[in-house]
Formats: structure tokens, C-alpha cells, sequence
């Protein structure tokens, strides 16, 4: 069990809190989740590793670094090195089939989440570095086109710079793109713990259930914070909550409406 207000270990059964000494009011406890995600390929079960965990990819990490000069190396690198894939059977583990994520106390354990991730967007990396070699590639043809008098290197290198711009600004866009979608679906699991929760949640509570760092928790609550839908408040003990009116009337209305 872990307190509501600061997050911490507590005893089952205790009325407050042994770290910050917040009293422990009914539904206001939480385990932490258990977020479990399930290969489609081998059933594994678990989280995934980092991609350059895995013994084979670091060969081959190794293998193009030797015929590429260190540049294919380092291209791969870059492109994979925020990667996770199965520990089992290297499955990208954004192919996983599930995310569970448990809340409540026992014994009345319930699902946040229980249905396949969304696919994201893509991050647009490759697309990015593209652009970046393309730009660097360009104002070496520039640079040689001046001062060698070519005027076909400076117009390649112009055309080159023009495209590696635009190549970059789309993988920018991708980037963003995926950001707001990841920002979404976060949103969308604080709408389910509202729910159960009753429509008031505090960061810590978010943090604990989600998986989340304290400041990821409330930047996300901040963002949602419109002071209409959801808005912030402040108890008589100064815990700062976020209160979600539509969810707290619907359940004064009772669970048939």
C-alpha cells in the first residue's frame, strides 16, 4: 500500500501515514501498477530491454561500424538506441499485444488499461539525420563551389541544402507529432483512474498509478487543467488536487445514468 499524499510504503491497517504523517481516508490507498506487456511472437511476459541488450544486435552494431567506417555504426545507434524489444525473441516492443495496469486494494483490484497500445506515430529520426547529413553534405559542395569557381557544385549544393531542410522539418514534425499522441493517451488513462477514483486525483496518485515520475504526473494534470472540465484546488491541509466535476456529478447521480 502506498500513501496517497507522498507516495511512500505504508502498513496495511495504519492510519497514517509513517513518512509524512497524512492521515489515510478510505479509497485514497493504491497499490503500485503492475504494467505487463505480452509478446505477440513468443508470449513472453514482462518489459522489454534496452535494443542493444541483446547480443546480436551489438554484433551487427559492430559489423557495420567495421565496413562502414564507424559512420553506418553510428546511423544504427542513433536510430535504435531508444528502442525496446523483447528479452526473449527481440520483438520490437512496441508490437506488444497488451499493457495492463492494476489499481485499487485488494481485493477489489481493477484494470486501467487492458486493450492493445495505439500505434504511435513514428519519431521521424531517421528522418532527421538524413537531413542533417544532407545540410552538412550541402555546405561542403557549397563551400568547394566558391571557392573553386563551380557554379554546378553551388547549385547541387544548394538543391542538396533545400532538401536535407525540408527532410528535417518533417522528421521535426514526426517527433511532435508522436509527442502529442503519447501526451493523449496518457490523458485518456487519467480519465479512467478519475473515474474509479471518483473525480479527484492528486499527482502522487497519478505518478503511482501510471508508472510516472512526480513531474511527468503533474505536467500532464497541469496541461488538462482547463478550469472548466478539470481544475485545480487546494484542501483545508493544503494538499494541492485536481478535481474533475462531470465525473464527480455523474456519480452523485448514481451508476445507472
Amino acid at each position: 500500500m502506498h500513501c496517497a499524499t507522498c507516495g511512500e510504503r505504508r502498513e496495511p491497517g495504519s492510519d497514517r501515514c509513517e513518512t509524512c504523517g497524512a492521515a489515510a481516508p478510505t479509497g485514497r490507498l493504491v497499490t503500485r501498477p503492475e504494467r505487463l506487456r505480452v509478446c505477440p511472437r513468443c508470449s513472453y511476459q514482462g518489459e522489454g530491454i534496452p535494443y542493444f541488450r541483446k547480443t546480436g544486435h551489438v554484433a551487427l552494431l559492430v559489423g557495420v561500424s567495421i565496413f562502414t567506417y564507424g559512420f553506418g555504426g553510428l546511423v544504427y545507434w542513433l536510430a535504435r538506441r531508444n528502442h525496446l524489444v523483447c528479452p526473449r525473441c527481440g520483438l520490437g516492443w512496441e508490437n506488444a499485444a497488451r499493457v495492463l495496469a492494476m489499481t485499487g486494494s485488494e481485493p477489489e483490484k481493477r484494470l486501467i488499461e487492458a486493450r492493445p497500445d495505439e500505434p504511435l506515430p513514428s519519431r521521424g529520426i531517421k528522418r532527421r539525420i538524413a537531413g542533417v547529413v544532407m545540410v552538412l553534405v550541402a555546405t561542403l559542395l557549397v563551400l568547394i563551389g566558391i571557392v573553386e569557381g563551380e557554379g554546378a557544385a553551388i547549385a547541387v549544393g544548394s538543391v542538396m541544402g533545400m532538401g536535407g531542410s525540408l527532410a528535417f522539418y518533417w522528421g521535426w514534425q514526426g517527433l511532435q507529432g508522436r509527442r502529442q499522441a503519447v501526451m493523449r493517451g496518457l490523458q485518456r488513462k487519467i480519465l479512467q483512474l478519475a473515474t474509479m477514483k471518483g473525480g479527484t486525483l492528486t499527482v502522487t496518485e497519478v505518478a503511482a498509478d501510471l508508472n510516472l515520475s512526480l513531474s511527468a504526473a503533474e505536467k500532464i494534470l497541469t496541461s488538462m487543467d482547463d478550469d472548466f472540465r478539470v481544475r485545480s484546488e487546494i484542501s483545508e491541509e493544503g494538499v494541492i488536487y485536481y478535481e474533475f466535476p462531470e465525473l464527480r456529478h455523474r456519480k452523485e447521480l448514481g451508476p445507472g445514468i
